[in-house]
């Protein structure tokens, strides 16, 4: 399969993010998940092939499987539906593209953290928090923690890194109706699909949600629990003082380090091993989380 590093639509450009290029329908949006990867907040200069299609499916999968808990953006995944021209690029699109409804997006990224891992950890380790919330002294790199803890960001400009910040600055954002709205609805979806990734043999780790507001809704939005937005682990590998080995890109991480990668300006080109290595961590991903096969998702499906 071809990696699509950005779409091509005659007479129609669109906004281009690190991963996603998003077009402007008018009161819909169509996302498309390119093949590009990032790693910190760098765009390599080469993609991951079918990786596109791994985080639209698994997105696509996780709102069928909360559609009784959550309203979401997804109006259709089928190209066919899509309006002139997008229709007319199947080969393209297919796969990779959702369009939804077009909303206000709300300017806080709700993280729910349910293991001590990443930032959290490098900061728990200096003073014993994460995201200024005071945690129980002595816990271990990557331990569960007590309880699930949130911990909003605010949403970075092009450029530069999200900001973690208290509970008590997103009311001041987005207003103590909302705020209280999104982190119960956060914890509680997050709750049901750690449940389900564990019973596939999974630990989700932590994860980001994104909101925006329609006709006087919250609805969830963006890419919903992909290895690009969660960390999940493998259960069986799973002890608690390291690393653990994860379902996103570490391999791209691991070689940008030990190439010594200064973590700004252009992005390298990754060696064939390690593209492929991503690619294959990517679809058992897909294949772990949804029981099925991913060549079954083909680019005229």
């Amino acid at each position: 399969m071809d990696t699509i590093l950005q779409t091509n639509i005659a007479g129609v450009e669109p906004s281009r993010g690190k991963v996603r290029d998003i077009y402007d329908l008018g009161d819909k949006l169509l996302i498309v998940a390119t093949d590009r990867i990032s790693a910190f907040d760098v765009v390599m200069a080469n993609g991951i092939p079918c990786k596109g299609i791994v985080l639209t499916q698994i997105s696509k999968f996780w709102f069928d499987f909360l559609r009784n808990d959550v309203k979401h953006h997804l109006i259709s995944d089928d190209v066919k539906t899509f309006p002139e021209p997008f229709c007319d690029y199947p080969e393209q699109l297919a796969g990779r593209s959702m369009m939804v409804k077009k909303v206000d997006v709300l300017p806080v990224e709700c993280v729910i953290r349910g293991y001590l891992a990443g930032s959290g950890w490098v900061e728990y380790k200096q003073s014993g928090t994460v995201c200024g919330q005071k945690l129980p002294p002595g816990l271990k790199q990557c331990q569960k923690l007590p309880e699930l803890i949130f911990t909003p960001a605010t949403k970075a400009e092009r450029g530069t890194h999200d900001e973690n910040i208290n509970f008590e600055r997103c009311v001041n954002i987005i207003g103590s109706e909302a705020a209280n709205h999104v982190r119960d609805k956060s914890m509680q979806i997050f709750k049901k699909a750690s449940g389900y990734a564990e019973s596939k043999g999974l630990i989700l780790s932590d994860t980001k949600f994104e909101w925006g507001q329609t006709d006087g809704k919250i609805i969830l939005i963006d890419e919903v629990l992909t290895p690009d937005s969660s960390r999940f682990w493998p259960a069986d590998k799973y002890e608690a003082g390291r690393d653990q080995e994860s379902f996103d890109k570490q391999f791209v991480r691991n070689f940008l380090e030990s190439i010594n990668f200064d973590k700004s300006g252009c992005g390298v080109e990754l060696p064939t091993d390690i593209v492929a290595k991503t690619s294959e961590k990517y679809i058992e991903a897909y294949e772990r989380l949804t029981g099925r096969k991913f060549e079954l998702v083909t680019c005229g499906a």
